[in-house]
Parts: structure tokens; sequence; C-alpha cells
């Protein structure tokens, strides 16, 4: 799974919170991408983060849904 994220970006904290938690409940691993160091995913994502992929499947944007996420790890 990858959040991809922004420096100073309120809704990611909240959603970087929201999959801590549920991939310490699930054990799945996770990795956090700084959109502003990649000119092409600065410019694919632009204002639309936070963004969670699961195995490259857009699971959600804004605000993460805890329930959908879990259920597109499970």
């Amino acid at each position: 799974m990858t959040l991809y994220s922004r420096p100073g970006c309120h809704l990611c904290d909240d959603a970087r919170r929201v999959v801590r938690a549920i991939c310490a409940r699930t054990g799945d691993e996770w990795s956090e991408v700084n959109i502003d160091d990649d000119a092409d995913l600065t410019t694919q994502y632009g204002e639309l983060i936070p963004v969670v992929l699961v195995d490259g499947r857009q699971i959600g944007y804004f605000r993460i849904d805890p329930a959908r996420l879990q259920a597109a790890l499970g």
C-alpha cells in the first residue's frame, strides 16, 4: 500500500493515522511518498492528495475511509 502525500497537508496527517491503524490491524506493509519530490507525481496528483493505492489501484483520496481501506486489503 502506498500513501501519496505532501508536507503541511492536514488531510495527509489524517490519512496517515488511518493507514497506520488499519495496517497495524491487518499486518500489511505501507510506504509514504512525498509527491513534491517527484515532478510527475506532482503533475498527476496535484491537489488531489492524500491518495491511497493498494496494489496499484486507487482506493481513496482526500478523506480515507477506514472500512474501504480494510476491505481493499482483505
